[in-house]
Protein backbone atom coordinates (compact mmCIF):
# COMPACT_ATOMS: atom_id res chain seq x y z
CA UNK A 1 0.00 0.00 0.00
CA UNK A 2 1.30 3.43 -0.94
CA UNK A 3 2.06 5.46 2.18
CA UNK A 4 2.92 8.67 0.32
CA UNK A 5 1.30 11.72 1.94
CA UNK A 6 -0.67 13.52 -0.77
CA UNK A 7 -2.40 16.06 1.44
CA UNK A 8 -1.41 17.39 4.84
CA UNK A 9 -2.17 19.92 7.55
CA UNK A 10 0.41 21.11 10.06
CA UNK A 11 -0.21 23.02 13.30
CA UNK A 12 -3.51 24.40 12.03
CA UNK A 13 -5.56 26.79 14.13
CA UNK A 14 -8.70 28.30 12.64
CA UNK A 15 -10.91 31.01 14.08
CA UNK A 16 -14.26 32.45 13.07
CA UNK A 17 -14.12 35.80 14.81
CA UNK A 18 -13.09 35.14 18.40
CA UNK A 19 -14.24 31.52 18.32
CA UNK A 20 -11.53 28.94 17.74
CA UNK A 21 -12.82 26.03 15.64
CA UNK A 22 -9.61 24.07 14.93
CA UNK A 23 -6.90 23.67 17.55
CA UNK A 24 -3.36 22.72 16.57
CA UNK A 25 -4.45 20.09 14.03
CA UNK A 26 -1.78 18.09 12.18
CA UNK A 27 -2.73 15.21 9.90
CA UNK A 28 -1.61 13.44 6.71
CA UNK A 29 -3.81 11.93 4.02
CA UNK A 30 -2.07 9.23 2.00
CA UNK A 31 -2.22 8.88 -1.76
CA UNK A 32 -4.74 6.37 -3.13
CA UNK A 33 -6.29 5.80 0.27
CA UNK A 34 -9.61 6.66 1.87
CA UNK A 35 -9.33 8.55 5.13
CA UNK A 36 -12.49 9.13 7.17
CA UNK A 37 -12.83 11.99 9.62
CA UNK A 38 -15.15 11.04 12.47
CA UNK A 39 -16.34 12.78 15.61
CA UNK A 40 -19.46 14.38 17.09
CA UNK A 41 -21.22 17.27 15.36
CA UNK A 42 -19.44 20.59 15.74
CA UNK A 43 -15.99 19.11 16.34
CA UNK A 44 -14.40 20.73 13.27
CA UNK A 45 -14.44 17.90 10.71
CA UNK A 46 -16.17 19.82 7.92
CA UNK A 47 -14.25 23.00 8.74
CA UNK A 48 -10.98 21.11 8.28
CA UNK A 49 -12.21 19.50 5.07
CA UNK A 50 -13.29 22.83 3.56
CA UNK A 51 -9.95 24.41 4.48
CA UNK A 52 -8.22 22.18 1.93
CA UNK A 53 -10.54 23.49 -0.80
CA UNK A 54 -10.05 27.17 0.19
CA UNK A 55 -13.77 27.43 0.91
CA UNK A 56 -13.25 29.81 3.83
CA UNK A 57 -11.68 32.46 1.61
CA UNK A 58 -14.92 34.45 1.37
CA UNK A 59 -15.62 34.39 5.11
CA UNK A 60 -14.80 37.89 6.39
CA UNK A 61 -13.84 37.06 9.97
CA UNK A 62 -11.86 33.85 9.40
CA UNK A 63 -8.26 33.59 10.57
CA UNK A 64 -6.15 30.57 9.63
CA UNK A 65 -2.77 29.68 11.11
CA UNK A 66 -0.55 26.76 10.12
CA UNK A 67 0.15 25.05 6.80
CA UNK A 68 -1.96 23.11 4.31
CA UNK A 69 -0.06 21.26 1.59
CA UNK A 70 -0.88 19.35 -1.58
CA UNK A 71 2.25 17.34 -2.23
CA UNK A 72 4.86 19.94 -1.28
CA UNK A 73 2.84 22.92 -2.49
CA UNK A 74 1.38 25.37 0.04
CA UNK A 75 -2.35 25.48 -0.74
CA UNK A 76 -2.61 29.05 0.59
CA UNK A 77 0.42 30.39 -1.29
CA UNK A 78 -0.11 33.40 -3.53
CA UNK A 79 1.85 31.51 -6.18
CA UNK A 80 -1.10 29.19 -6.84
CA UNK A 81 -4.63 30.32 -7.72
CA UNK A 82 -7.78 29.24 -5.93
CA UNK A 83 -9.12 28.03 -9.28
CA UNK A 84 -6.12 25.74 -9.71
CA UNK A 85 -6.49 24.39 -6.17
CA UNK A 86 -10.16 23.59 -6.72
CA UNK A 87 -9.32 21.84 -9.98
CA UNK A 88 -6.75 19.65 -8.21
CA UNK A 89 -8.81 19.19 -5.03
CA UNK A 90 -12.45 18.43 -5.83
CA UNK A 91 -15.32 18.70 -3.35
CA UNK A 92 -18.57 16.73 -2.98
CA UNK A 93 -21.11 18.11 -0.55
CA UNK A 94 -23.58 16.58 1.89
CA UNK A 95 -26.60 17.45 -0.24
CA UNK A 96 -26.43 16.80 -3.99
CA UNK A 97 -26.20 20.15 -5.76
CA UNK A 98 -26.74 19.62 -9.50
CA UNK A 99 -26.98 22.77 -11.57
CA UNK A 100 -30.43 23.59 -13.03
CA UNK A 101 -29.24 22.29 -16.38
CA UNK A 102 -29.25 19.03 -18.29
CA UNK A 103 -27.10 16.08 -17.19
CA UNK A 104 -24.75 16.79 -20.10
CA UNK A 105 -24.50 20.52 -19.36
CA UNK A 106 -23.79 19.80 -15.69
CA UNK A 107 -20.82 17.75 -16.78
CA UNK A 108 -19.67 20.19 -19.46
CA UNK A 109 -19.90 23.29 -17.26
CA UNK A 110 -16.55 22.96 -15.46
CA UNK A 111 -14.83 21.65 -18.58
CA UNK A 112 -15.85 24.80 -20.44
CA UNK A 113 -14.71 27.05 -17.58
CA UNK A 114 -11.30 25.40 -17.62
CA UNK A 115 -11.18 25.66 -21.42
CA UNK A 116 -10.88 22.00 -22.26
CA UNK A 117 -10.88 21.40 -26.05
CA UNK A 118 -14.46 21.23 -27.32
CA UNK A 119 -13.85 18.06 -29.30
CA UNK A 120 -12.64 16.22 -26.18
CA UNK A 121 -15.59 17.11 -23.96
CA UNK A 122 -18.05 14.35 -24.99
CA UNK A 123 -15.49 11.60 -24.37
CA UNK A 124 -14.44 13.13 -21.04
CA UNK A 125 -18.07 13.26 -19.94
CA UNK A 126 -18.72 9.65 -20.90
CA UNK A 127 -15.57 8.49 -19.14
CA UNK A 128 -16.43 10.33 -15.90
CA UNK A 129 -20.02 9.04 -15.90
CA UNK A 130 -18.72 5.51 -16.40
CA UNK A 131 -16.23 5.93 -13.56
CA UNK A 132 -19.07 7.13 -11.35
CA UNK A 133 -21.27 4.11 -12.14
CA UNK A 134 -23.90 6.34 -13.78
CA UNK A 135 -23.36 6.04 -17.53
CA UNK A 136 -25.61 3.03 -18.12
CA UNK A 137 -28.46 4.73 -16.26
CA UNK A 138 -28.32 8.08 -18.07
CA UNK A 139 -26.59 7.55 -21.45
CA UNK A 140 -29.89 7.80 -23.36
CA UNK A 141 -31.14 10.80 -21.34
CA UNK A 142 -28.22 13.21 -21.26
CA UNK A 143 -30.50 16.14 -22.14
CA UNK A 144 -32.77 15.34 -19.19
CA UNK A 145 -32.73 17.92 -16.36
CA UNK A 146 -30.29 16.74 -13.71
CA UNK A 147 -32.79 17.71 -11.02
CA UNK A 148 -35.10 14.94 -12.29
CA UNK A 149 -32.60 12.26 -11.20
CA UNK A 150 -33.07 10.41 -7.92
CA UNK A 151 -31.11 11.61 -4.89
CA UNK A 152 -28.56 8.84 -5.25
CA UNK A 153 -28.15 9.49 -8.97
CA UNK A 154 -27.75 13.22 -8.32
CA UNK A 155 -24.97 12.53 -5.85
CA UNK A 156 -23.19 10.23 -8.30
CA UNK A 157 -23.58 12.97 -10.92
CA UNK A 158 -21.93 15.43 -8.55
CA UNK A 159 -19.09 12.97 -8.03
CA UNK A 160 -18.80 12.53 -11.80
CA UNK A 161 -18.77 16.33 -12.18
CA UNK A 162 -15.81 16.39 -9.80
CA UNK A 163 -14.03 13.46 -11.45
CA UNK A 164 -14.34 14.90 -14.96
CA UNK A 165 -11.69 17.52 -14.14
CA UNK A 166 -9.23 14.78 -13.13
CA UNK A 167 -8.47 16.12 -9.65
CA UNK A 168 -5.78 14.56 -7.50
CA UNK A 169 -7.86 14.63 -4.31
CA UNK A 170 -11.61 14.28 -3.72
CA UNK A 171 -13.08 15.71 -0.51
CA UNK A 172 -16.49 14.38 0.53
CA UNK A 173 -18.58 15.99 3.28
CA UNK A 174 -21.08 13.36 4.45
CA UNK A 175 -21.99 12.40 0.86
CA UNK A 176 -24.45 9.68 1.93
CA UNK A 177 -26.26 11.35 4.83
CA UNK A 178 -29.33 12.21 2.73
CA UNK A 179 -29.46 8.89 0.84
CA UNK A 180 -31.28 5.59 1.26
CA UNK A 181 -29.30 2.40 2.07
CA UNK A 182 -29.20 1.18 -1.55
CA UNK A 183 -27.88 4.51 -2.86
CA UNK A 184 -25.44 4.66 0.05
CA UNK A 185 -24.02 1.29 -0.89
CA UNK A 186 -23.54 2.41 -4.50
CA UNK A 187 -21.64 5.50 -3.33
CA UNK A 188 -19.48 3.37 -1.02
CA UNK A 189 -18.67 0.97 -3.85
CA UNK A 190 -17.83 3.98 -5.99
CA UNK A 191 -15.50 5.41 -3.33
CA UNK A 192 -13.60 2.12 -3.08
CA UNK A 193 -13.21 2.10 -6.86
CA UNK A 194 -12.19 5.76 -7.11
CA UNK A 195 -9.36 5.41 -4.59
CA UNK A 196 -7.44 3.48 -7.25
CA UNK A 197 -7.00 6.83 -9.04
CA UNK A 198 -7.60 9.45 -6.37
CA UNK A 199 -6.86 10.34 -2.75
CA UNK A 200 -10.16 10.56 -0.85
CA UNK A 201 -11.01 12.30 2.42
CA UNK A 202 -14.54 11.82 3.71
CA UNK A 203 -16.42 13.23 6.70
CA UNK A 204 -18.92 10.72 8.07
CA UNK A 205 -21.03 10.22 11.18
CA UNK A 206 -21.71 6.61 10.19
CA UNK A 207 -19.29 4.37 12.09
CA UNK A 208 -20.21 1.32 10.00
CA UNK A 209 -19.54 3.27 6.83
CA UNK A 210 -16.16 4.40 8.11
CA UNK A 211 -15.22 0.80 8.82
CA UNK A 212 -16.41 -0.38 5.39
CA UNK A 213 -14.52 2.12 3.26
CA UNK A 214 -11.57 3.53 5.23
CA UNK A 215 -7.89 2.77 5.12
CA UNK A 216 -7.28 5.31 7.86
CA UNK A 217 -9.47 7.22 10.31
CA UNK A 218 -8.99 10.50 12.14
CA UNK A 219 -11.06 11.13 15.28
CA UNK A 220 -11.79 14.77 16.12
CA UNK A 221 -13.27 16.22 19.28
CA UNK A 222 -13.85 19.88 20.21
CA UNK A 223 -11.66 21.13 17.39
CA UNK A 224 -8.72 18.85 18.14
CA UNK A 225 -7.46 15.76 16.33
CA UNK A 226 -7.48 13.23 19.16
CA UNK A 227 -5.77 10.52 17.11
CA UNK A 228 -5.32 9.28 13.56
CA UNK A 229 -4.39 5.70 12.65
CA UNK A 230 -5.23 2.65 10.57
CA UNK A 231 -8.98 2.00 10.46
CA UNK A 232 -8.76 -1.32 12.33
CA UNK A 233 -6.61 0.25 15.03
CA UNK A 234 -9.01 3.13 15.65
CA UNK A 235 -12.02 0.83 15.96
CA UNK A 236 -10.40 -2.07 17.78
CA UNK A 237 -7.35 -0.79 19.66
CA UNK A 238 -7.40 3.03 19.86
CA UNK A 239 -4.67 4.63 21.94
CA UNK A 240 -6.97 7.15 23.61
CA UNK A 241 -9.85 6.35 25.96
CA UNK A 242 -11.88 9.19 24.44
CA UNK A 243 -11.65 7.53 21.02
CA UNK A 244 -12.68 4.18 22.45
CA UNK A 245 -15.72 5.70 24.13
CA UNK A 246 -16.77 7.41 20.89
CA UNK A 247 -16.41 4.43 18.55
CA UNK A 248 -18.28 2.25 21.08
CA UNK A 249 -21.17 4.72 20.99
CA UNK A 250 -20.88 5.99 24.56
CA UNK A 251 -21.38 9.57 23.33
CA UNK A 252 -21.80 11.57 20.14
Amino acid sequence: MNEYSKLSARDVNLYFGNKQILKNVSIDFNQNQVTSLIGPSGCGKSTLLRSFNRMHDLVNDVKIEGTFKLDEHDIYSNAISVTEIRKRIGMVFQKPNPLPKSIYDNMAYALNIHKFPKNEIPDLIESALQESFLWEEVKDDLKKPATKLSGGQQQRLCIARTVVLRPEVILMDEPCSALDPISTRKIEDLILKLKEEYTIVIVTHNMQQAQRISDKVGFMYLGELVESDECKTIFNHPSKELTQNYVKGHFG
